[in-house]
């Protein structure tokens, strides 16, 4: 999934109405919404939100440019699909059936894939941002990691620590990964959690010999063990006083 799309600033190239209703074939789109059988259709741009396709049969169909936001594509057969520029924000593809589908810049925030099949699909800049259930052949551990630090600059920690654990589950000796998973478990208050990733980052650290790795655990292990009413009184820097903000420590280990 070389070109993965991580950032909120990503241009999505927006269809206007009038150019999705000259694209479609719109005896197509009335016997998709009849039927939910479509093969080899013509749906190039054809304005779906919020459709219900639950278990459609689109193999092989055009779909490129078309607007499927929080459409319910859940076990839906899309092999062979182009799909490239789609809107899929909020879609549920769960179970969906995408071997070998186009999806060249296609629009994925916020969907659910849980289950779905990739295999051989074609997922140039396609953007997965918040995307729940992405399949671990889909993605690099990078791949993964970055799609966290966006989470976390951004105060999802909850959706960090998703995408933390994926790139973990890759790559089960991502020094960089607990690391960053132990941050956002402390931004949530979790310190016991975060206390037992940063010990993990610091030993795989050291392994690795990543000087600069093991003096940034080091930091935040010492944070962690620090009380915060002493520290108000003393005056001693926080850990982030240290790495100067969240996104200074994460973008450290971003997979450039």
């Amino acid at each position: 999934m070389k070109n993965l799309i991580f950032i909120a600033t990503t241009v999505i190239t927006s269809i206007s109405f009038i150019n999705i209703a000259q694209a479609a074939n719109q005896e197509h789109v009335r016997q998709l919404l009849a039927t939910k059988q479509c093969q080899n259709c013509n749906l190039s741009g054809a304005g779906l939100v919020m459709a219900d396709l639950s278990g459609a049969n689109l193999s092989g169909a055009n779909l490129a440019g078309a607007n499927l936001s929080r459409a319910n594509l859940s076990g839906a057969d899309l092999r062979g699909a182009n799909l490239s520029g789609a809107g899929l924000a909020g879609v549920n593809l769960s179970e969906a059936k995408l071997s070998g589908a186009n999806l060249a810049g296609a629009d994925l925030r916020g969907a659910f894939l849980s289950n779905a099949q990739f295999t051989g699909a074609y997922l140039q800049g396609t953007n997965f941002q918040g995307a729940v259930g992405i399949p671990l052949q889909v993605a690099t551990p990078d791949e993964f990691y970055a799609l966290g630090v966006a989470e976390a600059q951004k105060g999802n920690q909850q959706q960090a620590i998703y995408y933390f654990n994926q790139a973990i589950a890759a790559q089960p000796e991502y020094a960089g990964a607990y690391l960053a998973r132990g941050i956002s478990k402390y931004q949530i208050f979790d310190r016991q959690g975060a206390a037992q990733d940063a010990q993990i980052a610091e030993k795989l650290f050291t392994t690795q010999n990543n000087a600069r790795g093991i003096q940034t655990s080091q930091a935040f292990i010492k944070e962690l063990q620090t009380p915060y009413t002493e520290k108000l009184s003393t005056g001693k820097p926080s850990f982030f006083d240290f790495v100067g903000s969240l996104g200074s420590v994460l973008l450290q280990f971003f997979p450039f």
